[in-house]
């Protein structure tokens, strides 16, 4: 889909490009071409797409034979979607990305995969959704705001390295794949943005409720990141109990939460709550 073909979808229901929906609607070819071959989707596997705008990635998608179950927030541009695609592998529904029950849309007999230009105004939590799900996608490709790439990358000493970054590393290999300037997009975003990928590891996969508790530990560490982390967790879990776990681990407890790898978080979580690994 070119410019003149997105302006004239864009007319045909009339609508402008919304910025705080985070409709930047992706127009080079190349790129698209990019994110399907990054993903590779399969005949016949589950996809799962938010966002997909006019179908521009979607085509492509359903044209790899893969089962695409596509999730539109915009009434409108779901109503476009209904009468320009009618593939039987193309599942539409109409709802906030945010709120749909994933477990009741996708096929639970079957993993999946996400693959998206995925609407910055929500990336933040879709991402963390998509993390709580008691079998979470395979793997992930989305364009994303560069920012957010880079903090979902990021590790232990760099700035850019938080709660999501270390629960996110919990279970996949998170890489920037290549950044991607504001002019490839309809309406151009004001900064730039990455394509991002996702790959599903197992060196946590059977440490069931490690995982479950792992989350609350680092955003209660990352919460007051610049404290001690001996102080910050110990008036959430007991003193005592932080302590001894930290001193278990070999862990200082005025140590600062971003200098804390995810295996360093992971070790602290079972100490702290007396785990077998």
């Amino acid at each position: 889909m070119n410019k003149q073909q997105l302006l004239a979808a864009l007319e045909s229901i009339g609508m402008r490009p919304g910025r705080g929906l985070g409709q930047n609607f992706l127009l080079d070819g190349n790129l698209l071409d990019y994110i399907v071959r990054l993903g590779a989707p399969q005949p016949g596997e589950i996809v799962l797409e938010v966002g997909p705008g006019f179908g521009a990635l979607t085509r492509k998608l359903i044209a790899s034979g893969a089962e695409v179950y596509a999730v539109e927030f915009d009434h409108r541009i779901a109503e476009y979607l209904r009468k320009n695609l009618n593939a039987p592998n193309f599942h539409l529904t109409e709802n906030d990305a945010c709120r749909v029950n994933y477990l009741e849309l996708l096929p639970q007999d079957k993993p999946f995969r996400a693959i998206a230009n995925l609407p910055y105004s929500i990336s933040t939590i879709f991402i963390a959704r998509m993390l709580e799900l008691p079998n979470p996608p395979a793997s992930m490709f989305f364009m994303l705001q560069r920012e957010m790439g880079e903090r979902l990358a990021a590790g232990p000493g760099n700035k850019n390295y938080g709660a999501l970054s270390a629960r996110t590393q919990l279970k996949y290999d998170v890489k920037l794949e290549k950044i991607v300037p504001p002019e490839v997009f309809c309406p151009p975003p004001e900064v730039d943005s990455a394509i991002v990928s996702f790959r599903r590891h197992d060196r946590y996969a059977a440490e069931t409720e490690m995982c479950r508790l792992f989350p609350g530990v680092v955003k209660t560490a990352f919460a007051q990141r610049r404290k001690q982390m001996g102080k910050v967790l110990g008036s959430n879990y007991g003193k005592e109990k932080v302590l001894a776990a930290m001193e278990k681990c070999g862990i200082s407890p005025e140590v600062r939460p971003d200098r804390l790898t995810v295996e360093d978080f992971a070790r602290l979580t079972r100490a702290i709550f007396a785990l077998e690994k």
